[in-house]
């Protein structure tokens, strides 16, 4: 299986009152975390789609060392979740084998390696379908 990862990261972070994946988290950023779980399960390449105007998210992604071409730009974040889906959907991902890409939400780093594990291995088994982790029967 030949995974890319997109993480949709394009978010305001209105409630929380500061950027949410800038936040520390083991030693890192909550959006650093994320991509190092993703790069430790083999994903590749890894895009992050964030707002177009957000310096803040940008210099981290430089610090992360984040190529250019792995940053998708939502023009219009404020349009939703569903905008950054649809900006994930045009990216060039620059590699015609991939077998599978998923999408991760930014503000979800609580998400363990065995659960992302198992969601792609069940992914390889069933690549027909979409797959979305569950807790206890419930989705997000």
């Amino acid at each position: 299986m030949k995974l890319a990862v997109v993480i949709l990261a394009a978010g305001a972070s209105s409630r929380m009152g500061r950027p949410k994946l800038l936040l520390p988290w083991g030693g890192t950023t909550v959006l650093g975390h994320l991509l190092d779980q993703w790069r430790a399960l083999g994903a590749s390449p890894i895009a992050i789609v964030c707002a177009a105007a957000d310096p803040l998210l940008r210099g981290e992604l430089d610090r992360l060392g984040v190529p250019q071409a792995h940053r998708i730009l939502n023009a219009n974040p404020e349009r939703g979740m569903f905008s950054s889906i649809q900006c994930a959907a045009k990216w060039d991902r620059g590699q015609s084998d991939l077998s599978h890409w998923a999408i991760a939400l930014g503000d979800q780093p609580h998400l363990r390696h065995e659960t992302l594990r198992r969601l792609l291995e069940f992914a390889a088994r069933h690549s027909e379908q979409v797959c979305q982790p569950s807790f206890h029967g419930h989705g997000r």
